[in-house]
């Protein structure tokens, strides 16, 4: 999946977002967030959801989801500081996983500074063997979901 592969590239094409403040740790040598920072802004996305709306419990979970696999395309530098408002969207639901794809908007800007995606399988949290994803957690899902 590449950039322009995505369904939009705009704020108008993700459904739910989370503000996340950028922070003076983030900042490298370069005076700009890291690049390993923009991955830790996916997973505090998706994370903000699922607990917000999708019932997940982080600690108590018996079914967890697990991230096997993420991409993002960096296009425009993020400062500090500033607000990230990482807009969220569902590309695709399978049986045991998701496929969420986030981008990083700066402040109110209507471009992406970054876009990426976002794998989770489902596991059972102590045998870690696939699983359904739970029903509560699709429900959540479905609302985020967008057709190509």
């Amino acid at each position: 999946m590449t950039a322009d592969t995505f369904i939009s590239q705009t704020r108008d094409g993700f459904v739910w977002f989370a503000k996340i403040p950028t922070r003076w740790i983030d900042v490298d040598v370069y005076g700009h967030v890291n690049n390993v920072q923009y991955y830790s802004y996916f997973d505090t996305a998706v994370a903000e959801h699922l607990i917000r709306c999708g019932g997940l419990e982080p600690q108590k979970s018996s079914i967890i989801g697990l991230v096997v696999e993420t991409k993002c395309t960096f296009l425009k530098s993020i400062p500090f500081p500033a607000v990230v408002n990482a807009g969220l969207r569902v590309n695709r639901i399978g049986t045991t996983s998701v496929t969420y794809e986030i981008g990083l908007f700066l402040n109110d800007e209507v471009v992406p500074a970054a876009i990426g995606y976002f794998v989770h399988v489902y596991v059972d949290r102590s045998t870690q063997a696939p699983t359904s994803i739970p029903s509560e957690r699709r429900d959540a899902l479905q609302k985020l979901l967008v057709k190509n």
